[in-house]
């Protein structure tokens, strides 16, 4: 099959277009052909590198996090679904690869394809989705009447998210750029910021919850929105000792995102507010009930471009950009 890997760390690389073996199919797997891709920020962290000690990848190896696409294929323990079916995952973090013409995916991490999606609208969902549910939802515990501030709101995780927010009856402030304002207040958002020439640290106060996604500049300054025992919730870092136990770290790392988060952590404590990381995890029963927001209506899929598979490192290329409003998704087939 054809498959865009990475054959080593590089910034400036490009991923190369090979002719891989397909998928090796486990009892507990689907095997999907695929037929779009989302494309994510963090694929490109992987590729050149940023992740490689807490997600060791072998190379070369195959990138891509989000899939689109019909079962073709089912493992002998596999019982939830059938050849024919529409679906959509994140693979799990050791078996990602979905710019490929096929991907062997834990069942586990699979739900049925919303309806009323296509492939390309539902491969824009499963990463971003996960986030915003695991932080809003798993983290968080938002509730109706609280109030919550989400960065870039006309990003991936930020067009999501405010819908999310919204439909868990809670007060949205955000940022974007005077273009970009239309679009959030229609998914929602109740406070738009211009983050070109207006600081959201003045103009906002007494939040429950920050989804912080920005730099670590960006993540301070967040934490003086917050009314006491708010919570400030970062998936852009830095990693804390949590998820290092979780993710079952070394004992060298695990004392590396100590120190490199023990100043915001502190800093926090001082404010009388949490502050958590978090780095989504593959979960096909969260996915499923996004499945059923999204075909309930409350929540709809916001896609920039589609680029045909051939031009995948494009694609990568326009989403480091920063410029993408919503997603940006490969057609595969």
């Amino acid at each position: 099959m054809k498959a865009f890997v990475v054959d080593k760390y590089n910034k400036r690389g490009i991923l190369r277009l090979a002719e891989m073996p397909e998928p090796v199919l486990g009892d507990n797997d689907v095997l999907v052909e695929i037929h779009a891709a989302g494309v994510n920020l963090l694929d490109s962290k992987i590729r050149t590198g940023e992740f490689k000690l807490i997600l060791p990848y072998r190379r070369p190896f195959i990138l891509g996090h989000d899939v689109a696409g019909k079962v073709v294929r089912v493992g002998s323990k596999v019982r939830d679904f059938k050849s024919g079916d529409d679906v959509y995952a994140r693979p799990r973090d050791g078996r990602i690869g979905t710019f490929a013409e096929f991907i062997a995916v834990n069942e586990a991490d699979v739900a049925l394809k919303p309806k009323n999606l296509s492939m390309e609208e539902a491969a824009s969902i499963p990463l971003v989705g996960l986030t915003a549910w695991q932080v809003l939802i798993e983290r968080a515990n938002l509730k109706k009447g609280q109030k919550v501030f989400i960065q870039a709101g006309s990003g991936g995780v930020g067009t999501f998210a405010i819908q999310l927010a919204k439909h868990l009856g809670a007060t949205v402030a955000t940022t974007a750029s005077a273009a970009s304002a239309d679009l959030v207040k229609g998914l929602g958002a109740d406070v738009v910021i211009d983050y070109r020439k207006d600081d959201f640290e003045k103009a906002l106060s007494g939040y429950d919850v920050v989804l912080n996604s920005q730099d670590a500049k960006t993540l301070e300054k967040s934490l003086n929105v917050l009314k006491p025992g708010g919570k400030l919730i970062s998936i852009s870092g830095p990693p804390d000792p949590e998820f290092a136990k979780k993710q079952g770290l070394n004992v060298a790392l695990r004392l590396l995102l100590r120190l490199l988060s023990r100043g915001i952590r502190t800093k926090a404590r001082r404010r009388g507010a949490q502050f958590s990381f978090l780095f989504m995890w593959a979960q096909g029963d969260q996915l499923g009930k996004i499945t059923a927001l999204i075909e309930s209506g409350a929540i709809r899929p916001v896609v920039d471009r589609v680029f045909p598979f051939e031009a995948t490192n494009e694609a990568l290329a326009y989403v480091e950009t920063g410029r993408a409003k919503g997603k940006v998704v490969v057609k595969v087939r």
